[in-house]
């Protein structure tokens, strides 16, 4: 079987890889000659990610024009012989790989500065730039060299911008994985405004779509515009504009007499409407995230086949065994629920320890941006208070947030360190199993070979 583009294809019938280009291979000999010469790094404590376990005495290969580790070794002792000008020593620290942020907005500073409203209205499109910027640097230097952001919150597509300015060395910041807009309902997390005749307008957070078309017009439509991610609400609060809550929507209620739960999360799609939607994004290899509270929308989510579930706060045994039968990441965003929930967060927390007790698969991300970009290591440090072992939450900073960014279909391996891997690597002055808190002080930072924060100091 052929056709007119291709002269030969493969025994099933597939087109085989598109060799690269002349151009593409004298670009990456530019790339060559114009970046330093491969170099070592050497560790004599190094935490596997993968594993869980301490390897002793390991140095890397690092080619910085392509940013990936290209050998590795287990040295005889922790003596370093030969140590040229160029080698990176971190012997005596605590090595592992960079640290991972499966739930960021990074258009968003802390509520507590702001609410969510009133930075959508009252900031110009350049001050959230600006912010945006400054957020990925705060990001990259507290040791956070991915980030998977799950909305542009009123930006539109300015995330895939963020993240094309980054890999093109124009600004610093952590890799960015990018929704663009989510999806939603109509009018399902719309921020409405009571002056809306008046011309008082928001910029919408959301793309509407509703039913089987509008639904693979979005898909589309995002992928088109440059989404690393889908990104949608399975459930929300749909009657704002009857019953605001106090926060953070800027009005009070008007309603006399409400009922007990006058605005619940209520599930936005059908079944069929959901599974339409993860058909379509699988379709073009993207994986996809939903956001869900209720126990009904995280079951209706998995049957889908979502690659993670955002926040299901309120999970109970039977939900939590059906993510772990379909394969569902969990991303439990601890750190927005500390703030939100007072004292039922300790059900939370309980939730989160069932579910690595079961073995569903979770990644830290703390619904970054709602409070302080800089802040991240919270959400490791409540995977512990939940009862998570340290190894177990370390992998969930790392290795499983690659997971969760897609895995294979990142283009890129990161999250561990081996050979073909990504060159981020992250030391602290002392082990985080004797002291967890140095995770917020990490005193190196490498992301794809290059050295961001050494000795504390950031030389960028």
């Amino acid at each position: 079987m052929s056709c007119e583009c291709c002269s030969s294809l493969c025994s099933s019938g597939s087109i085989p890889p598109v060799p690269k280009s002349k151009a593409e291979d004298e670009r990456l000999e530019n790339i060559r000659k114009n970046s330093p010469k491969p170099f070592y790094i050497h560790t004599t404590t190094l935490f596997n990610s993968k594993t869980m376990g301490i390897e002793e005495n390991i140095s890397f290969l690092v080619d910085p024009a392509i940013g990936l580790i290209i050998e590795k070794i287990q040295r005889p002792s922790s003596t370093i012989e030969n140590l040229s000008s160029n080698d990176i020593d971190l012997s005596g620290k605590f090595v592992m790989p960079g640290f991972v942020d499966a739930h960021t907005h990074i258009f968003l500073h802390s509520y507590d500065e702001a609410d969510n409203a009133r930075q959508k209205r009252d900031e110009s499109f350049v001050e959230r730039i600006i912010r945006a910027i400054n957020h990925c640097k705060i990001a990259l230097m507290s040791g956070y060299t991915t980030y998977r952001d799950l909305g542009s919150e009123g930006m539109q597509e300015a995330d895939a911008n963020i993240r094309d300015s980054i890999n093109r060395g124009l600004t610093i910041g952590p890799r960015l994985f990018v929704a663009t807009k989510v999806l939603a309902s109509i009018t399902g997390i719309k921020t409405h405004t009571e002056n809306s005749i008046g011309g008082t307008k928001i910029p919408e957070t959301s793309h509407a779509c509703d039913g089987e078309v509008e639904i693979r017009k979005a898909v589309r439509t995002r992928l088109g515009m440059g989404c690393d991610v889908i990104k949608f609400f399975a459930d929300y609060r749909k009657r704002i504009m009857r019953y605001p809550p106090l926060t953070p929507h800027p009005y009070i209620s008007s309603i006399q007499f409400p009922p007990e739960i006058p605005n619940p999360d209520i599930v936005l799609y059908t079944q069929h409407e959901m599974n339409i939607l993860v058909e379509e994004a699988k379709n073009a290899d993207c994986p996809v995230a939903a956001h869900c509270a209720t126990n009904r929308a995280i079951k209706m989510a998995a049957i889908a086949g979502v690659s993670t579930v955002e926040h299901g706060y309120w999970c109970d045994n039977e939900t939590i065994k059906l993510l772990k039968d379909n394969n569902c990441i969990l991303v439990p965003t601890l750190t927005i629920a500390e703030r939100l929930f007072g004292d039922n967060f300790q059900t939370i927390l309980a939730k989160t320890f069932k579910a690595w007790e079961i073995g569903v698969v979770q990644a830290c991300g703390g619904d970054t941006g709602t409070f302080n970009h800089g802040e991240n290591i919270r959400e490791a440090e409540l995977f512990v208070k939940s009862g998570i072992p340290i190894a177990d939450t370390l992998k969930s900073l790392t290795y499983n947030g690659w997971l969760a960014c897609g895995g294979h279909r990142c283009g890129r391996e990161f999250g561990w360190l081996d050979v073909g891997t990504a060159a981020d690597i992250v030391a602290l002055d002392k082990s985080p199993f004797s002291d967890l808190s140095i995770l917020r002080n990490p005193s190196f930072v490498m992301k794809d070979g290059k050295t961001y924060k050494n000795d504390g100091e950031c030389i960028v």
